[in-house]
């Protein structure tokens, strides 16, 4: 008797750890959708300025999906996975109703990573500021930058730029040592 009493026990703990998470992130994101129903241009402003996407694209993403805590789950998985984000969509997609973690799974998100567990634990911030990272306990290993669409092409560019500048700098140098003073 005392042995089955211990085994629902600890069915019964494990229940309740697992709502436990489940809880934490549904009360992250239900948080969202509230701010997004109180002010949705600030809430798309605030999902633009974190995550570096366009307005436009944000808005456009707050469109298709089931809520606007969606848009910054979408956004958030395409910086911890640094997939593009038609990748994400796809996964949301073929995913949905199957949770977080199967979507993140997909992505290539690691069970037991300090990625997986922020989204098990909800432990996310929204601010808004530029840059900053959607969850606590972030570590900043180079992992890709997520789906700031246009970041691609501004990064090539750059690159493209500095290469040039660096050609014409060594141009100048040799017409320098070409030169007698």
């Amino acid at each position: 008797m005392k042995e089955v009493f211990t085994f629902f026990a600890a069915i019964a703990i494990c229940f309740t750890l697992t709502n436990r998470a489940n809880a934490d992130l549904d009360s992250f994101l239900a948080d969202l959708n509230r701010q997004a129903i109180q002010d949705r241009v600030s809430y798309n402003a605030r999902l633009s300025n974190q995550f570096g996407v366009p307005l436009s694209q944000v808005e456009s993403i707050v469109n298709k999906v089931d809520s606007p805590a969606h848009a910054f789950m979408l956004l958030e998985l395409g910086v911890m996975s640094g997939k593009p984000f038609e990748i994400i969509c796809d996964a949301y997609k073929s995913n949905q109703g199957k949770g977080w973690g199967v979507i993140a799974q997909q992505l290539g998100i690691k069970p037991g990573s300090p990625e997986f567990h922020a989204l098990k634990e909800g432990d996310f911030i929204f601010s808004g500021k530029p840059g900053e990272k959607g969850y606590k306990h972030y570590n900043d290993k180079e992992k890709g930058k997520g789906i700031n669409l246009e970041t691609d092409t501004l990064r090539e560019m750059e690159r493209e730029r500095e290469m040039e500048r660096e050609r014409e700098m060594e141009q100048e140098r040799g017409r320098m040592r070409g030169k007698k003073f």
